[in-house]
This record gives C-alpha cells, structure tokens and sequence, in this order.
C-alpha cells in the first residue's frame, strides 16, 4: 500500500512561537523542517515526531526526558536542543539550524577517503561522543545522516534527542521495532535489546570503515540479514577492499567493532585518544595516500618473454651483473677480458652497494632511531626546535589546560623519552591556556532570551533571582552574578536577576506633622513632596503643619509626588463688648463671632445682665474659643 503523502506545514505556528518555514527532510521517527524562532528571532530546525509515536504515553513521557537530557549537552561538536514541546497533539524538538552536507552525502559522493580524511571526521565524531559519555549519556543512533559538516569544515553529531542515560534502562526495542539504523546497530542491542556507550562506539567503528571504503561493513536482502551478519560475524579489514590501507586504522577499526563490548573502547573518549595516536604516527605519505578499491585497482603489468623456439637456449635474466653494470655506466670500458672481469666487479659492487644503503638507512636514513625529546612545559616554538634536533617533525594540536601557560606543550604523542624512527611525526598538545568564556551581556532581555544566551556562551544558568528595579521593567533581566564579561570556567553557573518591577511603598502619614519633618520622611523613602499653593486655617493644627495630604493612603512608588497642604493655624476672633447686655444677646453676639459661650449665674441670675466677661472686650482669641460671662 502507498504511503500517504506527508502533510505541508508550512506557515504552521507552533507553541506561538516556532514558524514552520520550508520542508527538509523526512525520517523513519520525525519529519524535520526548517524553521524561525519568532522570540529570539533566529533560525531553527524543528523535527516532528510521526504521530504513531506521540500518540504512545510511554513513548512522549519518554522523549521529553530526553530532550531535556540532550539539552544539557553544550559542545561545539554536537548540534544543541534549544526546546522541546508539543502543540495540537504533536511533539516537537528544536534545534541548531546547521548548514553544510551529511556523511552520507560525503560517503555517497567521496568515499573511499584518505586515511586524513577519514581520521579528520571520524575524531570529532568521537570526541562529541565522549562529551555525552562523561555526562552520563548516549546516543544509541550514530549513522552517516546524523554528522554534519559545515562549510568551513566542523563536524558536529546530530540527533542526541535519542539518547538515555546510560544508568537507566537501555533497552532499544519499543513496539517490537529497534531503535536505531540496522547498518550500525551492536550485535547486544540485537540480541538483547540492551546498549550502553560502548555500542555507539561500534556505529563509530562503522562509520570508519565506511569512509575508508566506500561501502558499509554488512549488507544484506533485508534487514534480519544485516542484523544476523552483526551477531555472527567479524567486520572485515578495511585493506581487504582497499589495499594500501594503513595497518593501524585495520587495528582500530577492530578494537571499535568487537563483537564482545568488553573488547572494545570503553567510551568515545578512549576512542577520541586512539584515532589521535593513529593520525599522529602515520607519515604523511600514508596519510595522504588516495585509496583504490580492489576492484578497480590496477593489475601488476606483466613482462612480454620472447618466445623460445625448439633448441632455442634460456634467455639471460637480470642479475647482480645488471645492477652493477648500472652502477659503472659511466665508465670507461677496457679491452682485456671483456667478460668475466666485468662480472667480477658487478657481484662485488653489489654486496658493498647494499652494506653502504643498509647502513645509510639503519645508522642516518628514516631506519635510524631517535629518542623522542622532554618538551612539556616547552613554548611551541622550542618543542618544535628540539623535534627537529632530533630529526623528527612535528603537528599541532590546540587543547585548554588550567596548569599549563598558554603557548606552552601540555604533552606530546609519543611522550619525552620514548623511541622513534628519524621522521616520524610527533603531535604537540599546545596550551591555549585556561578554557574560559565571558558571561554574555542580557540586561533587558526576557527570561528565556538570557537563558538561551548564557547556554550558547558555553555556560550554565544557576540560580533565578527575582528583585525590585526601579528602572528595569517587570520580567526583564536586571544583571547577572557573575557578572557581564566576567571570564568563566565552561558550564559555570550564573545567577540571572528579574526584574519583579518597581517596589512598591506605604503612603506615610504626613498629618500634624511639621514641614519640615514632612519633607525628612517623604525624602527618605525616596518620595517627592509638593505642597499646595494655599494654606488654610485649622483650630487645633498650628500654623506649619500639615493639614492635608494626597494620596492619603494606598501605595506609591519611588519619585511618586505627595501634595500636602500646610495649616495657617487658627482662625483669631476679637471678643466683644458684652457689658449691661442681657444674656440671649450677649450669647448671641458671642455664637455669631464664632466663639463658645460659658454662663455663671451670681445671685441667681434674676435680673440677666452680664456684669462681667472672660477674656475681656477686644482680647484677640482663637475662633471658637469659649468666653465666661457672668450675669446677675
């Protein structure tokens, strides 16, 4: 039955935020697509898992933790997981967008390599590998699709959102299917459903054979052929297909491809220093050295005899005389006894030609052995210089170190004091001093962009602080500690600050108070004051103080204004005549000035005449102070 056609997505939002831009390519699990991270603004690659596996619980359970897994893996050889999630019942992995041509396209367009070559991709490939191991992961996928080569040439491992820690289970079988490409699965993980890092060094150890051969190690009709091939058999030597092919890479790709994993590396880092130590003893011309297929190679050319006839004698053969009569060609050729003295002297050059070859060769040529000089702690320059003191050459590699100076040999391949032939090449690890990265400027980002770029500077994101700003907006990046351009060890945690917005602040009270002392409160709580263009008159808040304010309650911020509104003190009222004046009028007057009245009534009070008043006539008195009158 066809298959269905696959479904255009193009224009597709997922998550509200990955764009679905083009199409790129399809696998047996996802479909992956070039895409745009509309938050950051970036392109990506985005894989799409089938549905018939998104729609397993276990299965997506399973592929969000190790996308999270793979997140964690932060190495220039490996392509970095930005994010992982699901949208309209679909699981999604984003990825670095990486330009550039796969292995398999190397393969298909190149193969058989070089021996250079091949070490040159297949070390990255290991190294990426070790990085995952020593953190505890694996990738169990490891085929020609999932290396990249970029344009300028870096290597870089893809699809590590397969990988499983290597402590928990391992089993590859889901469904009933093999997780993993059968071209390159480990006998275990056919037999037992079960791998660990060793078997991604055994795909490793195909993927070299491939590039030295143009072809993989097994091939079948179908798949339980290539798998029973695995189980049961020894991948061949690369020099079997291709003669020529170097002894040492015969060696390592055995030791990768054991059929028993405890034959094998340990990990892709014990395999990263084997395919250093190989490149690093082959001399150039072996290195160099353009492979031919057996089956195209050229046969050795064979030398027409004359045909003999019936009583015909046996034709002369070259001898020791013809090397010697090469030998004297230039000479003079005397007349006494042509024959048998000239033999003579040809069976004698011959013996003394060779003595004089042999010794040049064992004693000053390339047979010659030399001790490989001490150049650790040396500067480049003087390593290179003892090397060739020594009649030996030299290749750079660049590795950090904490201890050694940069500039400086952290160690060499072979080490000081071992033996070599004259020429032989002997790889420098050079200092680049301590491997260090600066904490990236990402104030004013959100939350997401300074995680995003803090992980892509080689570092890790500790601990996230949240605090009020007065000047950074709510949910954006106030600073980090460490801080920005700070120099870091890789992976080093850093403590991203967010902004929680400015902090609020109680509205103190201000009524009563002085304004002076007004001022003193509002300033220290970082407030502005202002006071209102007019005073008023208060009866009991004296002239200076505070009257009013607003607000009056609630919360402000920092350089939020308070307007107070100042007391002129109180109204004054001049007391009036109130003598011989009958008491409802004289209490009349008084209300009406504003003032209280008090009544003390001498005698009885029988005829109502005030007679006397306190404070007196005219005395200047607070409006609604209360006067004493007394009536008699």
């Amino acid at each position: 039955m066809p298959s269905a056609p696959r479904q255009d997505l193009s224009g597709r939002l997922l998550d509200g935020r990955y764009e679905i831009v083009e199409h790129l390519a399809d696998g047996g699990m996802a479909s992956v697509w070039r895409g745009v991270d509309r938050r950051l603004d970036r392109e990506v690659a985005i894989k799409i898992l089938g549905r018939h596996l998104g729609g397993d619980p276990a299965f997506a359970d399973r592929f969000r933790r190790e996308a999270r897994s793979a997140a964690r893996l932060n190495d220039p050889r490996v392509v970095a997981v930005f994010d992982q999630g699901e949208d309209d019942g679909d699981l999604f992995l984003v990825m670095e967008l990486v330009p550039g041509r796969t292995l398999r396209q190397v393969i298909h367009d190149e193969a058989p390599l070089t021996p250079r070559a091949a070490l040159d991709l297949a070390l990255p490939v290991a190294e990426a590998l070790s990085v995952a191991h020593d953190a505890g992961l694996m990738h169990r996928d490891i085929k020609p699709e999932n290396v990249i080569i970029r344009p300028d040439g870096q290597v870089k491992v893809a699809d590590f959102g397969l990988a499983r820690a290597v402590t928990s289970d391992t089993a590859t079988a889901l469904g009933g299917n093999l997780i993993g490409t059968v071209s390159y699965l480990a006998p275990e993980q056919v037999e037992r459903g079960a791998s660990d890092a060793r078997s991604d060094v055994y795909a490793t150890g195909l993927l070299l054979y491939e590039m030295l051969t143009g072809r993989k190690a097994y091939e079948g009709d179908n798949p339980i052929h290539v798998a029973y091939q695995h189980v049961h058999g020894t991948v061949p030597a690369p020099s079997e297909t291709v003669p020529g092919t170097p002894k040492a890479l015969d060696e390592v790709v055995a030791w990768a491809t054991a059929r028993d994993p405890q034959d094998r590396p340990a990990d892709g880092g014990a395999l990263a220093a084997r395919l250093r130590r190989v490149r690093a003893s082959l001399p150039v011309e072996d290195l160099d050295a353009r492979p031919v297929p057996l089956d195209v190679a050229p046969t050795t050319p064979t030398i027409a005899m004359p045909r003999r006839k019936p009583g015909d004698t046996a034709p002369d053969l070259p001898t020791g005389a013809a090397v010697g009569a090469a030998v004297g060609a230039g000479s003079t050729r005397t007349t006494n006894s042509p024959g048998r003295p000239r033999r003579r002297t040809a069976l004698w050059l011959v013996p003394l030609l060779a003595l004089l070859l042999g010794g040049w060769y064992f004693l000053a040529g390339p047979g010659a052995t030399t001790q490989v000089p001490a150049v650790k702690s040396l500067s480049q320059s003087d390593a290179e210089q003892a090397l060739t003191g020594a009649h030996l050459t030299s290749s750079v590699e660049e590795g950090y170190s904490e201890t050694v100076p940069k500039g400086a040999v952290i160690d060499s391949t072979p080490q000081g004091g071992s033996t070599a032939h004259r020429g032989d090449t002997v790889q420098l690890i050079v200092s680049k001093g301590p491997e260090r990265y600066a904490v990236p400027q990402v104030a004013g980002q959100d939350q997401d962009a300074a995680t995003a770029a803090i992980t892509a500077a080689h570092l890790s994101v500790g601990t996230i602080r949240q605090d009020w700003s007065e000047t950074v907006a709510s949910g954006k990046v106030i600073a980090t500690d460490p801080p920005v351009g700070s120099e870091q060890k890789p992976l080093t945690k850093v403590t991203v600050i967010v902004s929680k917005g400015k902090q609020p602040i109680d509205v103190p009270s201000l009524t009563g108070k002085t304004l002076a002392d007004a001022t003193t409160i509002v300033t220290d709580l970082k407030l502005t004051l202002a006071q209102a263009p007019e005073q008023v008159n208060h009866p009991t808040i004296p002239a200076g103080s505070i009257v009013s304010q607003t607000p009056s309650k609630g919360q402000v911020h920092a350089g939020d204004t308070i307007t107070v509104t100042v007391s002129k003190g109180p109204k004054m009222v001049a007391v009036p005549n109130l003598f011989g004046k009958q008491r409802d009028e004289a209490v009349a007057m008084l209300r009406s000035a504003g003032l209280g009245v008090s009544v003390e009534e001498l005698f009885g009070g029988v005829f109502g005449t005030v007679r006397s008043q306190d404070p007196s006539a005219g005395t200047q008195v607070p409006e609604g102070t209360t006067v004493t009158i007394r009536v008699v």
